[in-house]
């Protein structure tokens, strides 16, 4: 692992409008780390996630992304600083009027590129990297829930992201299908990429240990890799 932070948070409070929902959040990642976030429902994990891509503004302490301030974000700089993130999410956000091609064309062709040889190469690469090749022609209606979610993790890779933020990823899933999709997270970790991702799925990650951040009563607890501080039985109860 590289030892480079690519995220560092000082005496950071996260506010959901007036609501200050974590407190006193000091945190750092290092290039290359893998971290799972847990937590009960409105503990502040997706809060935590928000911040970060400066979709809710800092307004109390220090937090540094990629070398992009938080603090009083310019409105550029919120721009590049998302080129740098790939973001996954639940409820896949596919574009439903067109095939699984035309959805990462759009996005690549939104984030500058204008070849379409380059365009096609890179398609083929990402969709070849989540096991989704044969995928390339289909509507997302056309796909399983886990096959739409390859195609999310897919371009949220499109552009090369120096940190993947995943947010429940495996929510929508089956066991097996979300073991699945754990498991190629874990592959693009290996491959160099920062990965953080929420989950409520404690039985898939109990078998896939990595730090653990935990989100309770208004503060983070952290837990470093294969540390047993996370009693993931336990943490069961924490899901609704």
């Amino acid at each position: 692992m590289v030892n480079n932070k690519v995220i560092e948070l000082i005496d950071v409070d996260i506010f959901q409008r007036e609501n200050c929902i974590l407190s006193g959040v000091n945190l750092q990642i290092e290039s290359g780390e893998f971290v799972y976030i847990i937590g009960k429902v409105g503990t502040g994990k997706s809060s935590l996630l928000k911040t970060l891509n400066a979709e809710i503004p800092l307004v109390s302490g220090t937090g540094n992304v990629l070398g992009f301030q938080l603090f009083k974000l310019k409105h550029k700089d919120i721009s590049e600083l998302r080129k740098k993130l790939g973001v996954v999410f639940q409820d896949f956000r596919l574009l439903t009027d067109r095939n699984v091609y035309d959805n990462l064309a759009f996005v690549l062709k939104a984030t500058g590129w204008k070849d379409n040889n380059e365009i096609d190469n890179r398609i083929e690469e990402v969709l070849k990297s989540v096991s989704a090749f044969d995928k390339s022609k289909k509507m997302p209606h056309e796909l399983s829930g886990g096959e739409q979610q390859r195609v999310v993790i897919a371009r949220a890779i499109l552009n090369s992201p120096d940190i993947i933020i995943a947010d429940e990823p495996t929510g929508n899933l089956d066991p097996e299908t979300s073991a699945e999709i754990l498991d190629l997270f874990i592959r693009l970790n290996r491959k160099g990429k920062t990965v953080i991702m929420v989950t409520h799925d404690y039985a898939s990650i109990a078998n896939k240990p990595a730090r653990t951040l935990v989100c309770k009563d208004g503060k983070i607890e952290d837990s470093a890799v294969n540390e047993t501080m996370v009693d993931f039985e336990g943490l069961l109860e924490l899901n609704d």
